[in-house]
């Protein structure tokens, strides 16, 4: 499949960027304990870290506020999903393990500061475009709820909208029966090239030594 990013994007977001990861032949199944491990201990130092923190003092989450202000969204009424769960943990509503690859997606959203959204590729029909949504763009979210996304980033294939820095769909969601997925970091626009490449080579190591098969991945800016 192709990926595009409309024009408007960078007109309206200088430094937009995102890595796509492609995974091919993995296997999604209950996370081994060193991963759940992690990803509670770094939520339990997060959380005390929130106690003596705003949140708008994390550095990442603000940057991406500020880009989706850029974008034309209402950032104090739709947060960005890296700022939701830091939210969730200052609450010490601390995340469940949900498979691996919703966790890995989680720990390292949670330790970049930024939005990252996973994908069945089956469920990909046609190539990919980067975009900002209109009035009629919506998706049924995993939040279990019909979900506007006019004036949001999105990411759409030939159906419709599937993805989002705000909320992914229930259509194209990774579940212990997916095989190969594909992977956006939605990158802080001010991160450099090569910060942008050392991050997503990490992520992706990290995964395919859990979830195994392989991978490839391409920063489009």
């Amino acid at each position: 499949m192709d990926i595009s990013i409309q024009p408007i994007l960078h007109e309206k977001i200088p430094g937009f960027k995102v890595a796509a990861i492609s995974y091919r032949n993995i296997i999604v199944d209950a996370s081994p304990q060193m991963l759940k491990g992690r990803l509670q201990l770094f939520q339990e130092s997060l959380f005390f870290e929130t106690q003596e923190k705003e949140i708008m003092d994390f550095a990442g989450l603000k940057e991406w506020r500020d880009t989706f202000k850029l974008a034309g969204t209402d950032a104090a009424r739709y947060r960005h999903s890296a700022e939701a769960l830091y939210r969730r943990i200052k609450k010490q509503n601390y995340l469940p393990s949900i498979h691996s690859a919703t966790d890995l997606n989680n720990f390292f959203s949670l330790q970049y500061e930024c939005p990252i959204g996973i994908y069945d590729c089956e469920a990909v029909k046609g190539n990919i475009t980067l975009a900002i949504g209109n009035e009629n763009d919506e998706y049924e979210g995993i939040n279990e709820r019909m979900n506007s996304l006019k004036n949001m980033i999105l990411t759409k294939d030939e159906i419709g909208p599937f993805g989002s820095p705000y909320v992914d769909s229930k259509r194209t969601m990774v579940t212990p029966n997916t095989k190969n997925a594909i992977q956006f970091i939605y990158l802080r626009p001010s991160l450099s090239r090569e910060e942008a490449e050392q991050l997503t080579q990490s992520l992706m190591n990290m995964f395919i030594s859990i979830c195994g098969g392989d991978a490839s991945y391409k920063i489009y800016s």
